[in-house]
Formats: C-alpha cells, sequence, structure tokens
C-alpha cells in the first residue's frame, strides 16, 4: 500500500521534542551497540579463541578481516537502499542477517567456518553501521545532530570498555567457553530489533520506477574483496613482485575502473560520483580513510599486546583498554556539545585528528617493558582524537547533502572508512607477523636453540604448547615487534590531518533538509517590499525541505492564517 502524497510527510516534519527524539533513538543506539559488540567482544578473547582451535596469526587477522570486507563491501549497497526503500525495514533486515551471522559463527568446529561465518555476519554489520547514520540523519538536522553525536559516542565507548570486558569474562569462565563471545549479541540484537519496531516510525516516500545498481553494486563489492584478499595474502603466501600479484591487483583495478563507468551512467548509482567529487565529501572520505587505516589497524592488535606480548588474562587486557575508551566517551559527549552550540565543526575534526597521530607516536615507541601507565595516556590521547573525528567527518558531509541523498552519502563515507580499517588490519598484521617471526628466529638462535621450529612458534598463538623457554620468547617478540605497527598506524593518521586541514569552514544548517535554491532565492527577494514576487511561494507555503511542514518553511515576514 502507498502513503499518501500529501498528508503523510507532516507528522515526521514536525519538531521533534528532546524525548521524543530519544525514544525513537533507544532502538538505533541498541543496534549500533550491537554491531560494536560484535567487533570488540572478540577482541580480547581472539587469542584464545583462536589458540582453542589451532589457528595461526594470519587466521587471526583473517577473522577480523572477514568481517570488515563484507561490511565494507556491502556498506554503499545498504546506505543506496536506504535512498530508495523503508528505512526501518532494511534496519530489522541487518539486524537478521547478524544474528544468523553470530549463531553460526558461535557454532563453528575449526578457524576457517568462523572465518566464513564473520564473513557472513559482516554483511549485517555493514548495514546497520550505514543504516543507524543514515535513519537518524533523517530525523535530526545536522545542527542539533551533534548534541546527540553524544550519546552515540557513549554507546560506543559501552560497547568499547565492555566489549573486551565481556568477552574476557566468557573465555575466563570454564562453564561459558569462548563460543558464548557469538551467542551473548544474539539476545541483544533481538531486543533492538523489538525496540525498533515500537518506537522508530518514518515516513516512507514511495518513489516511481525506481532502479537498483545491481551491476554496479557487484562490480563494487568484487573489486574491493580481491583488492583486500590480495592485500591479505601478499608478502605471505606469496611476493610483492609475482604473477599472483599482477593477476589480483590487476582484476581487482579493472573490476573498479568498470564500477566507475557504471556509476558514471546509472540512473540510481550504488555510489553516485558528482555527491564523492564534491570538496566536503571527498575530503571527509580521504579523512575516514585514514582515520579507518589507523584506528582500526592499530587498535585492533592492543588486545593481542597485553595479552601475548604481557602475558595478561583477556579480562586484564579488556581493563586495560578502559583510557581509550574514556577518551571516545568524554571528547565525543564534550565535542557534541560544543558543535551543537557553535554549529562550527572544522576545528573540532581537526584537533581530533592530530591527537590521533600523537596518540600513536607514543603507542609507537612501547615494547614488552613499557610502563603500564604511559601506555594508558597514549591510548587516552588515541581515544580523545577518535571521539572528535569519527561522527563528525560523517556529519560535515550529511551537513552538506540533501536529504534524498543522505543514504548514499552517509554510506560512502562508512564505505572508505571499514575499507581503510580492513587494509590496516590486513597490512599491519601482515607486517606484525613478519616482524614477530624474524625476531623469534633471531632470539632462538642467541638462545642456542634450534630455530627449525621458529615458523611454527611464530605462526601459533596457542603459547600453552610450546615449552616455557620458547613461549618466553614469544612473547617479547610481540612484545617488542607491536611498538612498529603503531608507528605505521601515526603516518597514516597524519594524511587524515591534511584532509581534516583542508576541509571549508562551515556552519552547521538548522534544517533537516537543504534549501531549495530557487525557492529560498524568490522568498529572499520577495522578503524586500515584505510581499512575495511573481512566481515566488507565499511565506506560509510548506518548503520542500521541511516535507510539507509550514513551521520549518524560511520566511522573514508576515503572520500565517
Amino acid at each position: 500500500m502507498s502513503a499518501p502524497t500529501t498528508l503523510a510527510p507532516a507528522p515526521q516534519a514536525e519538531p521533534m521534542t528532546h524525548r521524543r527524539t530519544l525514544e525513537a533513538l533507544s532502538g538505533l543506539l541498541l543496534v549500533l551497540f550491537v554491531a560494536m559488540l560484535s567487533s570488540t567482544v572478540v577482541s580480547t578473547a581472539l587469542p584464545k579463541i583462536i589458540g582453542a582451535l589451532n589457528g595461526t596469526q594470519t587466521q587471526y587477522t583473517w577473522v577480523v578481516t572477514a568481517t570488515l570486507l563484507t561490511a565494507t563491501a556491502t556498506t554503499p549497497i545498504w546506505g543506496k537502499l536506504a535512498d530508495l526503500f523503508n528505512k526501518k525495514a532494511l534496519v530489522q533486515t541487518a539486524i537478521v542477517i547478524f544474528v544468523l551471522g553470530s549463531v553460526v559463527a558461535g557454532l563453528s568446529q575449526n578457524a576457517g567456518q568462523l572465518i566464513a561465518a564473520r564473513a557472513f555476519q559482516g554483511i549485517g554489520v555493514g548495514g546497520l553501521q550505514a543504516l543507524v547514520q543514515v535513519v537518524i540523519a533523517a530525523m535530526i538536522p545536522p545542527r542539533e545532530r551533534g548534541r546527540y553525536n553524544g550519546y552515540l559516542g557513549g554507546v560506543m565507548a559501552l560497547a568499547t570498555v565492555g566489549g573486551p570486558l565481556l568477552g574476557g569474562l566468557i573465555v575466563d569462565t570454564s562453564w561459558l567457553g569462548w563460543r558464548w563471545c557469538f551467542f551473548v549479541g544474539v539476545p541483544i540484537a533481538i531486543i533492538a530489533l523489538l525496540v525498533l519496531q515500537a518506537t522508530l516510525h518514518l515516513v516512507t516516500v514511495r518513489r516511481q520506477n525506481v532502479k537498483i545498481d545491481y551491476l554496479g553494486a557487484t562490480l563494487i563489492a568484487a573489486g574491493v574483496s580481491v583488492l583486500l584478499v590480495w592485500i591479505s595474502f601478499v608478502d605471505g603466501s606469496f611476493d610483492w613482485l609475482s604473477w599472483q600479484t599482477g593477476a589480483m591487483v590487476g582484476a581487482a583495478l579493472v573490476l573498479l575502473g568498470l564500477a566507475v563507468v557504471v556509476e558514471a551512467r546509472a540512473a540510481e548509482p550504488v555510489v553516485p560520483l558528482d555527491i564523492v567529487r564534491q570538496g566536503t565529501t571527498a575530503l571527509s572520505i580521504v579523512a575516514s580513510l585514514a582515520v579507518g587505516m589507523a584506528m582500526f589497524g592499530g587498535a585492533v592488535f592492543l588486545g593481542q599486546y597485553f595479552q601475548i606480548g604481557r602475558g595478561y588474562s583477556p579480562t586484564e587486557a579488556g581493563l586495560l583498554t578502559i583510557p581509550m575508551m574514556v577518551g571516545v566517551l568524554a571528547s565525543s559527549i564534550v565535542a557534541g556539545r560544543l558543535i551543537t552550540r557553535s554549529g562550527r565543526i572544522k576545528p573540532y575534526i581537526v584537533v581530533g585528528a592530530i591527537l590521533l597521530v600523537a596518540g600513536f607516536l607514543m603507542l609507537g615507541t612501547i615494547d614488552h617493558q613499557t610502563s603500564l601507565v604511559f601506555i594508558s595516556g597514549a591510548m587516552l590521547l588515541v581515544g580523545i582524537g577518535v571521539g572528535m573525528t569519527m561522527q563528525n567527518l560523517v556529519l560535515a558531509v550529511q551537513n552538506a547533502v540533501p536529504l534524498k541523498d543522505i543514504g548514499a552519502a552517509s554510506s560512502s563515507v562508512a564505505f572508505f572508512r571499514s575499507l581503510g580499517g580492513t587494509i590496516g588490519v590486513s597490512v599491519l598484521g601482515a607486517v606484525l607477523a613478519r616482524r614477530v617471526t624474524e625476531q623469534i628466529t633471531q632470539d632462538l638462535t642467541a638462545a642456542g636453540i634450534p630455530a627449525s621450529g621458529a615458523g611454527s612458534a611464530g605462526g601459533s598463538l596457542n603459547l600453552s604448547g610450546l615449552p616455557d623457554a620458547v613461549a618466553h620468547i614469544v612473547r617479547n617478540a610481540y612484545g617488542d615487534a607491536t611498538g612498529h605497527i603503531f608507528l605505521i598506524s601515526a603516518a597514516i593518521a597524519v594524511v587524515g590531518v591534511i584532509a581534516a586541514a583542508l576541509l571549508k569552514p562551515v556552519t552547521l544548517r538548522t534544517s533537516l533538509d537543504l534549501p531549495d535554491p530557487a525557492t529560498s532565492a524568490a522568498t529572499a527577494a520577495g522578503a524586500i517590499d515584505g510581499a512575495p514576487i511573481d512566481g515566488a511561494p507565499p511565506a506560509t507555503d510548506p518548503a520542500p525541505d521541511a516535507g510539507g511542514d509550514p513551521t520549518l518553511t524560511p520566511h522573514t515576514g508576515g503572520r500565517r492564517p
């Protein structure tokens, strides 16, 4: 049944009270919590999970990469679908996919099955990450959205703090076991599904003759997947200069090149090139790519550093990451409220990007004996940087595009951020594995222990199966090698600082949609003598961006009847 064309938009366009907004946000915040929890709950538990499944360092990286890969490849598709179909139904569909993937992951019998399940789960995660931002943008004007970004930051911090703690507690509790790291999100996701059904009410504007760009979506997903698979295996399974590299990189470039051609001609492109080419969007994408590479690529190995490199339990490792999450929570709330008060967003993004670099530079100096106080200070800076940049880069893009394109624009930023995170995890994981193996070989030789087993020692994360002397060498190798990947993260994050500095200073708008240029100009001109000019709508006419609500019509005078 199609929605009425004149009366339906009015209820949604009416200004929402703070209470109504929070009620509508409750289910979305639960969804965001579930999506983030799926990654953070396994961060500290993953060494034990891979050890229990007799996995390797490469498989360790792929458990994380698989989810990021499918989430990245599907994010722009979810975003475009949100511009065409019912956003609430899409969010609920993503939740169902996420739940099914979680259950299968929890039932995995080996590392390969776990990686496959996490890949399927990532399809749902991609939808949740993209759609939550899109739905919020459809409810709250950009100026006010800075205020509510604090709530998003709080959920991010809770998931990122509570996830590692919960994951560590689960694997340290004998009667639960690691499988509950995946099962634990299922009841929360189901609750989120029910809450959304009760609290989220969005008007569906049905469009006629909708054309979905299946070809473009397929080419983008295939091209990105081939590229990320190459990044994950290069310098491990084959050399940088090899026929495998030529074949995979060549195939990825061809697929992505064809995707650009298709997107330029498609009636409803998955990634609208005219939006991506806009200055604010392009710079935000570059900054998000750098932030994603630095944050995901660096932070995902902190749990491994504390457990493998320092010998702490999963629960203790989760507690040790609290400073980073405190930084995310505090900075997102404070920056969000200051942005809403002033309407200015660029200064906070720039400062956050600089602090992110500073934090990673500090982490780049750590080894297996570094003071935990120093590490905590560095993680705090990283957390503050993340809290001031991630959500606000999305907000900057949403402020620059019309409401009808908000899904594609928001998902484009999320897409490149996830792409950066996937590349970061893959590249830094490969660097870490190589440095660890080299250092283990060197230290075994120096200790007079036969180095023939160095490869297996470096590849296995099940330290309980190694002799004490070898396990000690492995721990030191991981502790010393981790600092190098944080230095790489800092170098990558510098690109984010440059992109943030080049952003155009703007004041966030207070309306949900961009004003129609013709209507705004005519109304402003007509208001000079107190009456509309020929062809201009009267002051009481509904503005196109307000969805039919006269209270949001830009005008300079006159009373409403």
